[in-house]
């Protein structure tokens, strides 16, 4: 019987690598990637030691109290080190309220996948994917639809919640909405259903789609799928990391074992032999690496690099959700461009804390 009890998410991306590893110590169990996604982490924490969590729940984990800060069970510069060696802001996207709340296993953030035998060359800007022949669709399904709606933001210029009490100017909003019709008009019937596993399956089995302009890149499926920067570098960051919830007792071997995880001969070799998506620099620039998944890391590390961050605030999931239904509503033409971004910032700023944690 293992020690102790872990809950990640069931891709080969999400489990095969932390599965293979864990031997007797760990017992890790898989959700859906919507719980990934929206599952509260209170529960979670109540009935597992290790959680593999998305960087947004922090505020609402922080709030209950339901994990061990990561500053009490490894030093400064221990934790230091890995934010050096993890790519663009992975490590600092679990870092909230002056604490370090979790560990950056796996790096991923919205890039541009295309059909290289479909059209070539990938667009590069959004200009250019408006301007193509062939069928694209949007990654809109559960909270995809506003971070798709993030991301277009920032490649425009605008980074949301910029200004804590303004998600995005009318302005901007107005504009992303406009281009994000524009491709909704045109996408394959059945697509805005798909979560972005869903999209990148049909992508590499079917004809009907050859362009995905923002979905998270899975390393899973390049080869048939080529896998390029976002447009305009507007990304909004993804990827899992690795959390301790407060029933947990670490022991010496558990905490070696994270360090195992972390160090960068595993995150160069074991994660990327069993299907992970590491969050090392060093593996996502290694040449061998790279040409075994037909170019996945060179062609999006500059993406990586640049992500934009989601809030982390206790109330932002529930706002996430909202928001996406909200602007889903807009792309089916059943609420207008203005009136949905009014009713975007009540939403915001209702969900917003009395007094706004600073992370």
């Amino acid at each position: 019987m293992s020690e102790f009890r872990g809950i990640t998410w069931d891709h080969p991306r999400g489990h095969d690598a932390l599965a293979a590893a864990a031997g007797d110590l760990i017992e890790w169990e898989a959700q859906p990637l919507e719980g990934f996604e929206s599952h509260p982490i209170a529960d979670l924490a109540e009935r597992y030691d290790l959680i593999v969590l998305d960087h947004p729940h922090l505020g609402e984990a922080v709030a209950e109290g339901c994990l061990t800060p990561l500053d009490e069970l490894f030093d400064p510069p221990e934790l230091a080190a890995w934010a050096a060696a993890s790519i663009g802001p992975t490590l600092r996207s679990y870092h909230y309220a002056g604490r370090h709340w979790a560990l950056p296993l796996d790096a991923a953030t919205q890039v541009c996948a295309t059909r290289p035998d479909l059209v070539a060359p990938a667009p590069t800007t959004w200009d250019e994917v408006l301007d193509l022949d062939v069928p694209v669709a949007l990654s809109l399904a559960g909270p995809h639809a506003f971070l798709s709606f993030c991301s277009i933001a920032v490649a425009i210029g605008e980074e949301p919640a910029d200004d804590p009490a303004v998600l995005l100017s009318t302005a901007t909003g107005l504009e992303v909405l406009d281009l994000m019709a524009a491709l909704a008009g045109r996408a394959p019937a059945g697509t805005a259903d798909l979560n972005p596993i869903g999209l990148l399956e049909r992508m590499s089995t079917t004809d009907d789609i050859a362009v995905l302009p923002l979905v998270y890149g899975y390393v899973n499926y390049s080869g048939r799928i080529r896998f390029t920067d976002a447009p305009d570098l507007g990304s909004t960051l993804g990827g899992t990391g690795l959390a301790v919830s407060r029933r947990c007792r670490p022991t010496p071997r558990l905490l070696d074992h994270v360090r195992r995880l972390m160090s960068t001969k595993v995150q160069c070799g074991f994660i990327p032999e069993h299907a992970g998506q590491p969050s090392a620099r060093a593996a996502w620039s290694d040449p061998l690496l790279d040409a075994a998944s037909a170019g996945f890391y060179s062609g999006t590390a500059r993406t990586v690099e640049h992500a934009w961050v989601r809030p982390r605030y206790a109330g932002y999931i529930g706002f996430q959700a909202g928001a996406s239904a909200l602007l889903r509503d807009v792309l089916a033409r059943r609420v207008g461009p203005r009136p949905a971004l009014s009713r975007l910032q009540e939403l915001y700023r209702s969900s917003l804390p009395t007094r706004e944690t600073v992370a």
